[in-house]
């Protein structure tokens, strides 16, 4: 049941959970009248300090399910704006998920606003000893909801100015994407030889991370680590996933990263190709490698189902993070991606321009190389195949086109 990793995320010790069939859904309360009795009875017993549902609810369901069980109720969207609210490390992830709890508080009955100043992070919608439940005033949420946009567009104006000087020195960039705790930061590290922060547990990534990797053929490439994706993603949460959302749209090569050892493999595959194509990202798009992650858990009869399905019925990369499995196998795989659509450029060059030959011998392909004199002999006459990336770095940066 995912609810419980998510709980788990943020350290909440899951006392109890069960799935409730509930096919008449009430809309003041959500339950039906049997099913809050026999819950209201079970939370006299067991004391919980917070419930939480595995769905949206609205405020006044939600306040009416905390008076009929005596206990905080959140939902699923509060859940993850919790997780979100700890998680989130840049300036602009930060100012993105306070936009989105405040957004969602906006209606509801919540915690003291001193919350925006705890320690721990969070948005404290699990509440804490001493707090006394209120409505945040209107006019607080206001001013802070404007103060807050006014600084993510400088944080944003800043990131556009970046990745326009980014773009004229444009390496190629694979983006990893993938359902939450799929491994993409294990991964992440192994093809980037770097040490971003990994954890087994849902959403131990939420800022974009970039790194520079050079690839079995000499080339540069950048990656880029992003936010997991998740089923029914919270409607205020899509604008925090700006960033990230932005990374795949501008990839040149779209890693999907899958968990192949999940029961729900599927289903969470299906759930990311679903967001992808929500931005317009369709399942065939011919950018997306599909690389099936942590094989090093299934045995050896799996690994060969796998291995015979990644060739045969889905083309995918059966990889382990941890053992470094087919990572091999996948930079190859990234390297005929990315310079499939490379061609013959000619440039002329001054004879005593070392450094621009230099640069066309080490990023093109040195087997189609010529190089002819001219008359004079000042000038060198190169064709070379180059990727088009390759090509647009040559010509920013040496002046020839």
């Amino acid at each position: 049941m995912e609810a419980i990793g998510l709980s788990e995320a943020i350290n909440i010790n899951v006392i109890h959970s069960e799935t409730i069939k509930n096919v008449d859904i009430k809309s003041p309360t959500f339950l039906s009248s049997g099913h809050i009795e026999r819950i209201a009875e079970m939370c006299a017993e067991i004391q919980p300090d917070i419930l939480i549902f595995d769905g949206a609810l609205t405020p006044v369901q939600q306040r009416n399910l905390e008076e009929a069980f005596n206990v905080k109720v959140i939902d699923r969207t509060g859940l993850i704006l919790e997780i979100f609210g700890e998680r989130a490390q840049t300036k602009e992830g930060k100012l993105q998920v306070e936009l989105a709890a405040l957004d969602y508080q906006r209606s509801r009955l919540v915690r003291s606003w001193t919350h925006l100043e705890r320690q721990r992070g969070g948005f404290g919608f699990m509440g804490g000893p001493g707090e006394t439940q209120i409505e945040i005033d209107r006019r607080l949420i206001g001013q802070r909801l404007v103060k807050i946009k006014k600084d993510l567009q400088k944080v944003r104006n800043a990131r556009a100015l970046q990745s326009k000087s980014r773009a004229k020195v444009p390496y190629p960039v694979i983006a990893l994407v993938g359902y939450t705790n799929a491994g993409k930061s294990t991964l992440f590290n192994t093809l980037t030889k770097s040490k971003v922060y990994a954890e087994d547990a849902l959403f131990a990534t939420l800022d974009p991370t970039t790194r520079r990797v050079k690839l079995p053929s000499g080339k540069i490439a950048l990656f880029s680590d992003t936010v997991g994706f998740i089923t029914d993603l919270p409607t205020q949460l899509i604008e925090a996933f700006q960033a990230t959302l932005e990374q795949v749209e501008g990839a040149d090569i779209i890693l999907h990263i899958s968990d192949r050892a999940a029961i729900d493999f599927e289903e969470k595959q299906d759930a990311v190709l679903a967001t992808l194509e929500e931005i317009g990202i369709e399942e065939d798009d011919p950018r997306i490698i599909h690389v099936w992650n942590k094989s090093d858990l299934l045995d050896i009869e799996q690994q060969s189902a796998a291995r015979r399905k990644a060739r045969f019925t889905t083309p995918a990369i059966l990889v382990s993070a941890i053992t470094k499995q087919g990572v091999g196998t996948l930079l190859d795989r990234i390297d005929e991606t990315l310079f499939d659509n490379a061609r013959v450029y000619t440039y002329t060059l001054p004879v005593t321009d070392g450094k621009a030959l230099a640069f066309l011998k080490r990023h093109g392909d040195n087997q189609t190389i010529k190089i002819e004199a001219s008359e004079t002999g000042n000038h060198l006459k190169v064709s070379i195949n180059l990727s088009g990336s390759d090509a647009d770095i040559f010509e920013h940066k040496y002046g020839y086109s």
